[in-house]
């Protein structure tokens, strides 16, 4: 596993997800981790790039005019760390996240962030797609129950996992924190 120069991107680890509006959540360590893997980036002065959802759904707590659409404490962005703010699931629709990536010559991503198979997925997905050596941290991601048209529900350990099976050897490779961390050369 080569992660160099990799960066670390949160995906939509905002207040508005803590909400019980969302329902059951797998995962619960998903935020620890991912502050784990924030301090070993920023220790040893790798790429932070923070994803922010500016939701345009009436209702929804991660409007930027509500207070859910703040980052968790855990994620707190750094003055030099860049925010890109989307409105839809990928963070590359609508940012300019891949010229970014680009002219700073990124070319392996480490994913994390907040749900599985929403933005996480989404933003894979296209990582994927762009020729992006990409990597999902499967403990330093979590997702929600869902339910299906036919009306059943799915846990979200299941959704979690089936997402992440998804990814796998198709968009990204998929990895624990520990693994992530044992590997990754100190540069």
């Amino acid at each position: 596993m080569t992660i160099e120069n990799a960066a670390l991107l949160i995906v939509d680890v905002q207040q508005g997800l803590k909400e019980p509006k969302w329902g059951p959540r797998n995962n619960p360590e998903a935020e620890e981790n991912i502050g784990r893997l924030l301090a070993y980036w920023r220790n040893t002065q790798r790429p932070v790039i923070h994803i922010q959802h500016c939701s345009t759904e009436p209702d929804s707590p991660l409007r930027p005019d509500r207070p859910g659409n703040a980052f968790q404490d855990v994620v707190a962005p750094q003055a030099s760390e860049p925010i890109f703010q989307k409105t839809v699931n990928s963070a590359f629709i609508g940012t300019d996240l891949e010229t970014y990536l680009r002219e700073r010559a990124i070319n392996t991503l480490v994913v994390v962030g907040l749900t599985t198979n929403h933005c996480v997925s989404t933003t894979v997905r296209m990582a994927g797609n762009l020729g992006f050596t990409t990597f999902v941290v499967a403990d330093a991601t979590a997702t929600f129950d869902r339910v299906g048209p036919d009306g059943t529900l799915y846990k979200a350990a299941q959704v979690h996992a089936i997402s992440l099976a998804s990814l796998h050897d198709e968009f990204a490779t998929v990895v624990t924190t520990e693994t992530l961390l044992t590997a990754a050369p100190v540069t």
